[in-house]
């Protein structure tokens, strides 16, 4: 679910996800992915590197796995998973994000929340297609992405759903880099060790005063937003949305 990659004798260490088939977000692989960012420092490394699968970075929240769960289960769930944003955004080392292929929703937020996002060149998608799917996109995930994009910018993707192609969220600055894509996490690990050659301490301090509004982001989360984000998942517009999205696929797999 989760393969740990050391290279440079442990200075970067690559977290490849490798659910099968797309790397949903279910709460197995958000709880590993939270446990394995916040315990990187304290292990050795000095920069991390966030993959998938060729093709395939992630898909974004696995819905039919989390359609069943209750609102104490999916309240755990969504702690976990702002934790996550959280703890990208917090990291004392840099987080790049190897885009190998497609990464919407939650995908595409994941790598909002790290230093850099290198994407693989070709027929792939990413972007916040949360409205798309019956969600509303969460103040913490828009504004991490107004940060990214200026404001006009993410409300214009944000409220169609927009999903771009590599070429699109390069020029719209939602991805840095575009690369061949058996280039990618070469391309990632190559941005770490230059990141780690600077001078470390002031790398690091410049890192955190320039990473500082991202951050206060999640200083401001509390039980309301909580509550906000369930009173959406649990609505009759949201379920009934998430259902048919849940039915397409399974009719696609006959």
């Amino acid at each position: 679910m989760l393969t740990h990659i050391q290279h440079d004798d442990g200075a970067i260490l690559e977290l490849n996800m490798a659910r099968p088939p797309v790397n949903a977000l279910n709460p197995e692989l958000v709880k590993t992915l939270l446990e394995a960012i916040e315990a990187a420092p304290g292990q050795g490394a000095k920069a991390i590197v966030l993959s998938g699968q060729p093709g395939m970075f992630s898909a974004g929240l696995d819905v039919p796995a989390l359609l069943p769960l209750d609102k104490d289960q999916m309240l755990a769930f969504w702690k976990d998973f702002s934790g996550l944003m959280g703890a990208i955004a917090r990291s004392p080392i840099p987080v790049a994000s190897a885009l190998t292929g497609h990464s919407p929703a939650g995908g595409a937020v994941l790598a909002l929340f790290g230093d850099v996002r290198i994407m693989a060149e070709g027929d792939f998608k990413i972007g916040l297609n949360e409205v798309r799917v019956g969600l509303t996109l969460p103040p913490v995930i828009l504004k991490a992405f107004q940060r990214q994009l200026g404001n006009r910018v993410a409300e214009q993707y944000a409220v169609a759903g927009f999903m771009a192609s590599p070429d699109q969220a390069l020029e719209a600055g939602l991805v840095d880099q575009l690369v061949p894509a058996d280039k990618v996490v070469e391309t990632a690990i190559t941005w770490c060790r230059e990141r780690l050659a600077l001078p470390p301490q002031a790398m690091a301090a410049t890192r955190a005063f320039a990473r500082r509004d991202l951050v206060q982001l999640f200083d401001e989360l509390d039980d309301a937003a909580d509550q906000a984000f369930l009173d959406v998942w649990f609505s009759d517009e949201t379920r009934g949305t998430m259902q048919a999205l849940v039915e397409s696929l399974k009719n696609k797999k006959k």
